[in-house]
């Protein structure tokens, strides 16, 4: 198996696909689509490009006709998606793997998402974890976002900084708020770390952790357990929060499989705990994090107690968003107490 590449970098002005391999966000909410377009245009420097089911519920086949097609023009440089959603797995069978070997190009997408990382990270092109335009660019960004998304597509190597506010959802779409207003938000607990202060380097594998026993239990795009010697393991969780238990089991179940043990460090993203109808406070959400931290360990100590674990890193499901190489190399410092993302 190859060993998976991140694509070269672009230069402002190329121009970017913007698809929707899951939930066609765009169309329903399509004021906060056209400002993330003009986003991409002004704040970024690149040229989007919709494809026809950008904004247009689909089937799995036409979306991934969509992909094939991104992937195929050699005037798209990268592909961004607009939004993550339930049923990307189904998509995946529909795309044509020669193709995308044969035009590789940054993939940017978190969440359900996680189904097309690792089937380029499979066939051997890295990509980038997060940058959902519908997301994080259709509202007000947050400047640390608009950063690192301009190194995951302009490249360079970037230290990751612990966010000093966090939140789990912004405004809703239909408000007409969400355009101009930034979302309220809460104090951010300190990265919490554990192992040994031993700094490593490697590739990055994982993703959002349900979507991640998703491609367990299929067990189409998987490799054997030792192609995952040394990578440092991302794993988040996502919007509609399991509990520790859930959460724990599921780890349990990565640990039993072996890839646990065939990591050299863990970062869990910071998970969400609250939505829309859910708001919580500040001592709830410090205090339903330390538990999820803790069933996080759990699994640690039984399978893998020598991995450099950073907790509640700012990427995944939450806000501001850090992204990530995924298949490209992290350097996580266990002394230092630093992540260093390389985007070439």
């Amino acid at each position: 198996m190859p060993t998976p590449v991140l694509p070269p970098p672009l230069h402002p002005g190329d121009r970017v696909a913007v698809v929707s391999p899951s939930w066609a966000a765009p169309a329903h909410f399509p004021t906060v689509h056209e400002q993330a377009l003009r986003r991409l245009r002004d704040v970024i420097g690149v040229e989007p490009v919709e494809f026809p089911t950008t904004r247009r519920d689909a089937t799995p086949a036409e979306r991934a006709a969509d992909l094939n097609a991104a992937f195929a023009d050699p005037g798209i440089r990268a592909v961004l998606s607009t939004i993550g959603g339930d049923d990307q797995i189904t998509v995946l069978k529909h795309l044509d793997a020669e193709v995308i070997r044969a035009h590789p190009k940054r993939f940017l997408g978190y969440s359900d998402n996680t189904n097309l990382l690792n089937y380029l990270w499979f066939h051997g092109i890295a990509a980038v974890h997060g940058g959902s335009t519908q997301v994080h660019l259709g509202p007000v960004p947050d400047d640390a976002h608009l950063e690192s998304l301009r190194a995951a597509l302009f490249g360079g190597a970037v230290e990751l900084a612990p966010q000093q506010r966090t939140r789990d959802v912004g405004l809703r779409w239909d408000d007409p708020r969400a355009l101009t207003d930034a979302a309220p938000d809460l104090p951010a607990e300190p990265w919490t770390w554990s192992g040994p202060a031993r700094r490593v380097t490697g590739p990055t594998w994982g993703g959002c952790l349900e979507i991640v026993e998703w491609t367990l239990a299929a067990d189409r795009w998987m490799r054997p357990v030792s192609s995952y010697e040394g990578m440092v393991l991302l794993l988040e969780a996502h919007e509609e929060p399991k509990t520790p238990t859930e959460n724990y089991r599921m780890l349990r179940n990565l640990g039993e499989r072996g890839l646990l043990g065939a990591a050299s460090a863990l970062l869990w993203g910071r998970p969400p705990v609250g939505d829309h109808e859910h708001q919580v406070s500040v001592d709830d959400a410090s205090a339903i994090r330390a538990e999820q931290r803790d069933a996080v360990l759990r699994a640690v100590d039984e399978y893998a107690p020598d991995l450099v674990v950073a907790l509640d890193v700012d990427y995944g499901h939450t806000c501001p968003q850090l992204l990530l190489p995924y298949g490209g190399k992290v350097t996580v410092d266990g002394e230092s107490r630093t992540i260093t993302a390389h985007f070439g």
